[in-house]
């Protein structure tokens, strides 16, 4: 690759190809979230306690895979399309394979056998997605080194998930339920229908692979990487044990797995609650305008609040209002205004409104926290971080999978019951309000504690470390 000198300075072509990555991976990155959890359980069957160790043997797995392909990663010499561009290109077509492989059902199988497929496709899509979105993570330290750059392509990652998003949680919950019978009140009983979730799904399957080779021709690694005596100098354990000992870089690694398991939490939690408790499945799209809806209002404005409140200290803030509006919700339980989709969505956007710093900050926190990892040790080892945060995200989806379906056996839900026509009863409903707005509360609560608490990156100690930073890149030149 060639040394550039220009390490900053991007270009809107640069903001928009690095959006497109994430674009790409959320195209089928947010079925999870939307859609799985209601296939397995009402597609395939398979009960939710069955689900909670699919998802378990699965993280249990990636605890071995994501480190080691970051270590790959972080090992190998860059090529001319630079060191992390060409793995996104390579990987972006079994991705797309595996993504359709996970919502399809054979015919004709019983549970069992539908539980082994279940586990074969599940995993091989979380391996796919780790050889992707490990490098796509670490792409952006080195396409610029300036702090309001990497926070505007932190929102433009945003955005392009966003977008990415939009397919497969508005467009996907008006086409894919059939109305299968009514409750008393003459609200529909809604059930999903898997070959038209298929079908869909193999759809954006496709598009992911054109966007992904979009994104790779609009960006370029300008930060060349740190010399290599050889690969076999290359210590993985010891820069886990750096990274161990990062107090920002754990702090946010927590802050964002629960911030991830929050996110799928939610989205699964919803599906069910628009389909079962509201009756409306297709309304369910105006979640998803609701939540990343506040960023219209906030990123035009959001380089100027950054230098005025600092990321740090605008995330916290955000995350502890957004909790207080889920509490609220919560405390609506039982009312006639709980009884309203219209009311919750108007909440959920509020909500929004408090979630939208961190949603478009954190991959701007992680590049200012990996920063601190080269003040301290004097080594840039973007992969091998970005493999080791990338597993505490998944880590998050494990805390969604294993605590919602707990939640839904605790409280009795039968997917098979709206397949038949037959009503839940009115305890399973209210329970399943409660836990679509309790849960959210708190950890929404617990994000705002170690952001406020935990990650010590203040505006402050910033211009402290990137001026600590600048000297040891001069010497390094």
């Amino acid at each position: 690759m060639t040394n550039l000198t220009e390490t900053h300075g991007i270009k809107l072509k640069d903001k928009i190809g690095y959006a497109l990555g994430d674009t790409a991976g959320l195209l089928t990155f947010s079925l999870i979230g939307a859609f799985q959890n209601k296939f397995y359980t009402d597609a395939l069957g398979i009960s939710p306690a069955k689900i909670v160790v699919l998802i378990l043997i699965a993280r249990i797995w990636d605890a071995v895979n994501d480190p080691l392909w970051g270590a790959f990663i972080q090992s190998r010499k860059p090529n001319r399309g630079g060191q992390f561009r060409p793995w996104i290109l390579r990987f972006s077509i079994p991705l797309a394979i595996a993504s359709a492989l996970m919502f399809f059902k054979i015919p004709g199988l019983d549970e069992t056998k539908y539980l082994v497929y279940a586990y074969i496709t599940y995993i091989l899509y979380g391996m796919m997605y780790t050889a992707v979105n490990i490098p796509y993570g670490s792409l952006a330290s080195v396409i610029t080194d300036d702090e309001l750059e990497r926070s505007s392509l932190s929102m433009w990652r945003s955005i392009g998930a966003g977008l990415g998003g939009l397919p497969g949680t508005i467009v996907l919950p008006m086409i894919v339920y059939t109305v299968t019978g009514k409750y008393a009140n003459g609200t529909n009983i809604q059930a999903l229908d898997e070959n038209k979730l298929f079908w869909c799904v193999l759809a954006l399957s496709v598009l992911s692979v054109l966007v992904y080779a979009i994104h790779y021709k609009l960006t370029k690694e300008r930060i060349a990487p740190q010399k290599k005596d050889g690969t076999k100098n290359y210590n993985a354990f010891a820069t886990v044990k750096a990274l161990i000992s990062n107090r920002p870089f754990v702090m946010l690694s927590l802050a964002s797995m629960l911030l991830i398991a929050f996110q799928f939490y939610y989205q699964s939690t919803y599906t069910y609650l628009f389909t079962d408790y509201f009756g409306k499945a297709g309304m369910y799209a105006f979640v998803t305008i609701c939540t990343y809806g506040p960023m219209a209002i906030f990123i035009p404005v959001m380089n100027k609040l950054i230098r005025k409140f600092g990321k740090k200290e605008l995330c916290a803030a955000g995350m502890a209002f957004a909790a207080v509006i889920n509490f609220i919700l919560f405390a609506l339980r039982g009312t006639a205004l709980a009884q309203s989709p219209v009311v919750f969505l108007v909440f959920t956007f509020f909500s929004g409104l408090g979630q939208t710093f961190l949603v478009l900050e954190v991959w701007a926190l992680v590049m200012d926290a990996i920063d601190y990892h080269e003040v301290r040790t004097g080594k840039r080892e973007e992969g091998m971080a970005y493999a080791f945060f990338s597993f505490t995200r998944k880590l998050g989806q494990t805390l969604a999978g294993v605590g919602l379906n707990a939640l839904l056996a605790y409280i009795r839900y039968n997917g098979e019951l709206s397949k038949q026509g037959i009503a839940l009863s009115q305890d399973v409903l209210s329970k399943l309000y409660d836990i679509s707005t309790l849960v959210p509360a708190v950890m929404l609560s617990l994000m705002a504690v170690l952001l406020f608490f935990g990650y010590n990156l203040s505006k402050k100690k910033l211009v402290e470390m990137h001026e600590d930073l600048e000297r040891i890149r001069e010497t390094e030149e």
